[in-house]
């Protein structure tokens, strides 16, 4: 029984620790160290009363690939407001990267003003993207998803940190999930995540991106595993080949966001089938290349979250057999039970505090789906947009 309770108190702190103390270190340790001297700072823009003239001797060439599948319906206002960005006409390259796409994506994409529309066999995001860096002429490559859509400044901010800091591989921007309607609750957990990735970038390096809006070095660009998305294979492949990645919150975008709990719970399940394989056998497991305090980060925020499912099971098992011996144990599986029960009670009673409660154990619940996915059959390259986010 001793094994038992160990189990138990073991596996419930790294559930506490992987959902919120670690948030907690990470303030402690950004009160009392210092940030890697690197440039963060936005340039100023016409809105800041900037000459405009003196700004823009120092902006670098910038490729912006959006990579698209069916997207005849937004690529259109997509690259429109890539072309009402605010920065230099002769300086910024569009490029639209169609993944065999069946639609009238690629037209629609020349008719609005693409510099470059490559229509490519069926092949992935990945290898969309690769091809797209292939023919970019810019010393920035960018990229952003098709129903993404970034603010005015957002290019000029996305840019700012890798000027004057030659150790500067990566940079992500900040998405807000946009929510008409409907019961997801992922803006709540999205703006604790960008909190945390705020420290991250901070104390040393992000340990996950995003695909609205993020850029590299055209010589930092890594051609990865078409089954691996960007998003979590590039911030520590970065840090092991001697970069820095960082995080941008000026840089800002808007995506739709999945209307249901359901639906999310479903997009959560693809994006882990393309982001076990990383963990699995991505590199992201071997420590060759992490400092002590970016190891620490992968552990905590990569490794540790994404192993939740299985340490609330064993929480939730091990509170099962040990609630007669002692309140602690019952109150746990008390809390445990009432958690489930909310989140069953949230399908027909969608008051905010059931709903938040059923997000956390379905979003959750997919963590460990996407591995049985991919442990039952491989992981294909192709994509799907998410239904309900165009």
């Amino acid at each position: 029984m001793l094994v038992v309770k160990l189990l138990f108190w073991l596996c419930a702190a790294l559930v506490v620790y992987a959902q919120a103390g670690y948030g907690v270190v990470l303030a402690l340790l950004a009160k009392l160290r210092p940030a890697p001297l690197a440039r963060t700072g936005a340039p100023k823009t016409a809105a800041d009363g900037a000459d405009g003239a003196d700004g823009d001797a120092e902006l670098p060439s910038v490729t912006v690939i959006v990579a698209a599948y069916q997207e005849e319906s937004v690529i259109a206002d997509k690259v429109a407001n890539l072309r009402a960005l605010d920065y230099p006409a002769d300086r910024l390259e569009i490029v639209v990267a169609c993944d065999g796409s069946p639609d009238a994506t690629p037209q629609r994409a020349r008719d609005a003003g693409a510099d470059q529309v490559l229509e490519l066999p069926r092949g992935g995001k990945i290898r969309a993207q690769d091809a797209a860096v292939r023919a970019a002429s810019g010393r920035i490559v960018a990229f952003s998803d098709a129903n993404a859509f970034w603010e005015p400044d957002a290019l000029r901010r996305l840019v700012a940190p890798f000027a004057g800091a030659p150790e500067v591989g990566y940079v992500c921007g900040q998405v807000a999930f946009v929510n008409e309607g409907g019961t997801n609750q992922e803006g709540l957990y999205w703006r604790y995540e960008m909190a945390l990735r705020g420290l991250e970038s901070r104390l040393a390096s992000v340990t996950g991106g995003n695909g609205a809006i993020y850029a590299t070095r055209r010589e930092a660009y890594i051609e990865v595993d078409p089954i691996m998305g960007h998003d979590l294979s590039f911030p520590f492949n970065m840090v092991k080949r001697g970069w820095r990645a960082l995080y941008a919150p000026d840089a800002r975008a808007t995506e739709k966001m999945v209307p249901s709990i359901e639906g999310e719970f479903a997009r959560k399940r693809r994006m882990m089938t393309h982001g076990w394989p990383i963990v699995l056998h991505g590199g992201m497991l071997d420590p060759k290349g992490y400092g002590p305090l970016y190891g620490l980060m992968i552990f905590s925020h990569r490794l540790l979250r994404y192993a939740t499912p299985f340490l609330h099971a064993a929480v939730l098992s091990t509170s099962v057999v040990l609630a007669r011996r002692g309140r602690p144990y019952a109150l746990a599986l008390a809390a445990q039970l009432v958690i489930l029960a909310a989140a069953a009670l949230a399908r027909v009673v969608p008051a905010r505090p059931l709903l938040v409660a059923r997000y956390y154990v379905l979003t959750t619940a997919a963590l460990g789906a996407g591995l049985y996915d991919v442990l039952r059959e491989p992981t294909e390259a192709g994509w799907e947009p998410p239904a309900g986010t165009r």
